[in-house]
Formats: structure tokens, sequence, C-alpha cells
């Protein structure tokens, strides 16, 4: 009968000072390949960075604020990583990044006010959703001139310049006793910094297929001004800052490094 074959629980002894497998160039390779895979199925699928430009969601985000977004909470649930990752429904309050219905290249951060089927309107900046007068802690007032579209929407008569006129013709159709009825498949953005936000109430509703991520966390921010203290940005457009490496040092607010996105 043959001796059975013991197994070792403790690696035999060392010969002379340390030793360790070092890997060789098809290993190290296919490890490299790897990682570029994983890292790329991450930013097709999951997460994506982008840096806020402007002031219309202080102070949630504010200006140099560079977030991480996933890209899977909204996708159908059908999709690729469906088995992985949750899906939910859009919900009332909250942040999400968007293609904007007037130039889709671009991306816009707003907050998720109206859902399909809502009853909306503002008085004097309140927003009152369904008869109800909705808690909105997180929406700021910065000091600017009255703007009365905005700050009684919908209103009846047009006053803002800047209001789309196709917005403003649709908007016609879809108010019933002072209130804008969202129709199916519709959202009605707002900034938080209601006094520095082109929103929905400039140009209108946002389409269900044009919400493609939810923010989820701060992973870097850089001190950088806004219209409510020195300059304002040019627009809302969501981008990719290329110039991190060269200002990390002395211009960070540190403490916002890691926040999440609520």
């Amino acid at each position: 009968m043959s001796t059975p074959t013991q197994v070792a629980d403790t690696p035999p002894p060392r010969t002379a000072g340390f030793w360790h497998h070092l890997p060789t160039l098809p290993e190290a390779l296919a490890s490299f390949l790897g990682t570029v895979v994983v890292a790329l199925f991450l930013l097709t699928f999951v997460v994506q960075p982008f840096l806020i430009p402007s002031e219309s969601m202080e102070h949630t985000l504010l200006v140099g604020d560079f977030l991480l977004v996933n890209k899977q909470v909204y996708a159908p649930s059908g999709g690729v990583t469906a088995h992985l990752l949750p899906y939910r429904a859009v919900q009332r309050g909250d942040v999400v990044v968007f293609h904007y219905p007037e130039d889709p290249k671009r991306f816009l951060v707003k907050r998720v006010v109206g859902l399909p089927g809502d009853r909306l309107h503002i008085d004097d900046g309140r927003v009152t959703v369904n008869g109800e007068l909705l808690s909105e802690p997180y929406v700021s007032f910065e000091p600017a001139p009255p703007n009365p579209f905005k700050d009684n929407f919908p209103a009846k008569i047009y006053t803002d310049p800047a209001v789309d006129p196709e917005w403003w013709k649709q908007l016609q159709s879809l108010t019933h006793e002072g209130e804008l009825v969202v129709p199916a498949d519709k959202y009605f953005m707002l900034g938080d910094n209601r006094n520095y936000s082109n929103d929905s109430r400039s140009w209108g509703l946002v389409s269900r297929p044009e919400i493609v991520a939810r923010p989820l966390v701060i992973y870097f921010s850089l001190t950088r001004p806004s219209s409510t203290d020195v300059q304002q940005a040019s627009d809302d457009r969501l981008g990719h800052d290329r110039e991190l490496s060269a200002r990390l040092a002395g211009f960070a607010r540190w403490k916002r490094i890691f926040r999440i996105v609520h």
C-alpha cells in the first residue's frame, strides 16, 4: 500500500535571504491589459468624471468640483451591468446629469423637481407640487435682481428675453389653472442656486432618455470663483478639466474631497 502524500502547512525553509516570483513579461502584460479592461468597463458603463463650471447648483455643487457620476443607476434594466449594479427610476429630489435638450452634445447637472403627471408652480421662488409646498433644504437664493418669470412660474406674460420662445409656446398648452402639468416621460429640472440657474423655467422639460447619470461623489475640488462673488461661468456645460495636476498645490477645497452628493 502506498504511503499518502503529506501536505505541508508551512512553506519550505528559505535557504538564503528573501525569495519571490517575479512576473514574466507576458504575465505583466496580461495584468496591465486586465487593469485597462476594468478601467474601460467602469468608464463606459459605470462611472465618468465631470467638472462643475458654473454656480447654478451652489451650494450642493461648487465651481471647480470634480464629480464621479453613476451612469448605470438610470440605465435600462436590461443593460450590460443589470445583474451587477442596481437600477432604479428617477425620483423627485435626485441630482442628475442629462443631455441639454437644445444641444444634446452638452451635459447639464440639475435637480429633478417635477415628475411625469405632477402639477407644479412657483410663487416667490417657493415650489409647490401637487398642492404641497416642497421642503428644499438644499436651495440657496443668492442676491440677484428680481425676475418675475422665474420667481413666479408659470408666468402669464412673456417677460424674460432669455426664455426660449418655443418653450413659451409649449408652456401655454401645458398650463392649467396656473400650474404646469408635466407630460408623460418628461421631467422638470431646477438648479439649487435658484437665482443663478438656467433651467427648465427657461428652456423646458427633459425627456427620460436624456437623463444619463447621477452624481456619486466629489473626488476633488479646486478653489474657483463663481458669479456670486467675482465672475460668471459662460454656461452650465460639464467638461473634463485637463489642468488638475497643475493646480493641485494650494488651490484645493480639501474638506469637499470624497463628499457624497445629495
